[in-house]
C-alpha cells in the first residue's frame, strides 16, 4: 500500500508547472481568447508568504500576479485556488510540527474580500487570526468578509 503524500509533498511537487496554454474550447467562451497560466504550487505559495501582517490579498490578485509574471492573459482560477488551500494545508502541517514561521494563509481571501472555509481551522480560525491584526470581519448572509479589504491589499 501506498504512503499518502503529506500536504508539504504536495506543495512542493510542481508536476511540470508552471505551463501557458492558449484559451480554448469551453475555456475560451467562458473567458475570452487569450492565454492562461497554470501556475506551480510553490509559486501561489509563494506569493502568500509576501502578505506582511495588517495586509490581506485575493486569490484575483494572485491570479493576476502569475500571469503577469509569465505574460499571459490571465492566471488559472481552479489550479490557484486548488494551491492556496494546499499552502494553507502544508502551512498547518508545518505549524503542528513546532515550525514557526509559516505561509500566513488567513491573509488570502476569496474574491471580494471573503473568507475561505476550507481553509484549516474553517472560517472561526480565520476570522480570528485576522482580527488580531486588527481586521475588521463583517458577515453578510451567511458568509463571513474583511470589511474594506480593498484598502488593506498587500503589493504584489
Amino acid at each position: 500500500m501506498r504512503k499518502r503524500k503529506t500536504w508539504r509533498e504536495k506543495l512542493e511537487d510542481a508536476q511540470g508547472l508552471p505551463k501557458v496554454e492558449r484559451l480554448t474550447g469551453r475555456m475560451r467562451e467562458r473567458w475570452g481568447a487569450g492565454t492562461i497560466v497554470i501556475p506551480a504550487p510553490l509559486e501561489v505559495d509563494a506569493l502568500m508568504r509576501r502578505v506582511r501582517p495588517g495586509r490581506v490579498v485575493t486569490l484575483t490578485e494572485i491570479r493576476a500576479a502569475l500571469a503577469r509574471k509569465h505574460g499571459a492573459t490571465m492566471g488559472c482560477p481552479f489550479t490557484t485556488g486548488i494551491f492556496a488551500l494546499i499552502a494553507a494545508r502544508a502551512a498547518a502541517e508545518d505549524e503542528t510540527a513546532g515550525k514557526r514561521r509559516v505561509t500566513p494563509y488567513w491573509r488570502t481571501l476569496k474574491g471580494g474580500g471573503e473568507l475561505n472555509e476550507k481553509y484549516p481551522g474553517g472560517i472561526e480560525a480565520q476570522r480570528a487570526q485576522l482580527e488580531r491584526e486588527g481586521h475588521a470581519v463583517i458577515t453578510r448572509g451567511k458568509r463571513r468578509f474583511v470589511e474594506d479589504y480593498e484598502k488593506r491589499l498587500a503589493p504584489l
